[in-house]
Formats: structure tokens, sequence, C-alpha cells
């Protein structure tokens, strides 16, 4: 009878199952890709392109350096100056190599923009590309 007894106990059971494992590894999964996401830094300026044709796309982690019409060399919505793109490259290249792209407009000097390239390659950019637009 003491089996009996035990075997009725064990069948009394909860059927319930307990998700807090499920939880745990959601909160994992939900913090490892907040970690290795990688975040695009705009200009913060609107800027007219020039069109080529053989524009290809190139990394998402990059340094993006905006000219306007007006002259101004702009970089995460605050103007810089073509004097402090070399201080914000060497700053963001310390860590890792990041390609530095200029936004420039269309009617910008072409004095301007290759002062602006040149403090870019004095400041450690290993490569300057131009933006455009497709055709």
């Amino acid at each position: 009878m003491a089996r009996r007894s035990v075997f009725a106990n064990a069948n009394q059971g909860s059927d319930e199952i307990n998700i807090s494992p499920l939880i745990d590894m959601v909160f994992i999964l939900l913090i490892f890709f907040i970690v290795t996401t990688v975040f695009v830094e705009e200009t913060g300026v609107d800027v007219n392109k020039p069109q080529a044709a053989s524009a290809v796309d190139l990394e998402k982690n990059s340094i993006l350096i905006a000219i306007t019409d007006q002259g101004k060399v702009v970089y995460g919505g605050r103007e810089v100056g073509a004097n402090g793109v070399r201080a914000v490259v060497k700053r963001l290249t310390q860590k890792e190599d990041m390609p530095v792209i200029i936004q420039s407009d269309k009617v910008v000097q072409t004095e301007l923009l290759v002062r602006v390239i040149d403090e870019a390659k004095l400041g450690g950019a290993k490569a300057v590309s131009i933006s455009t637009d497709n055709f």
C-alpha cells in the first residue's frame, strides 16, 4: 500500500510549464542584438550630390562628412570646418580603421573638396570616398 500512495502523489503534480528560462534566453538575445547593432551616424544636413554611373555601395560603418552648398563642413549635425576634419578622423580611427565618405554638394568648389580629402588622409583615414547618386 505504501507504493500506491507514492505513485498517487507523483501523478498529482502540476502540469504547468516553467517559462523563466525562456524569458532569460529572450533577454540575453535582446542584449546581444543591441550590443552588436551598428548605428549609422548621419551628417545632419541635406546635400545635393552629383550623379555617377560607377557608384557602388560602401560599408555602413564609416565616417560621414558633408560639405554643404554654402561651403560648410559638417560632421554629426555640427559644423567642424575644414580644419576640424583631421581631429574628427584621428579620434574616430584610433580604435578601428574606418573609411571616410564625403557627401559633397555638386556646387562645392574643388579646392574645398580637395582640402577636406587631404585633412581626412592626414587624420589617418586609409580610404576616402566621395558619395554620389546613381543614375
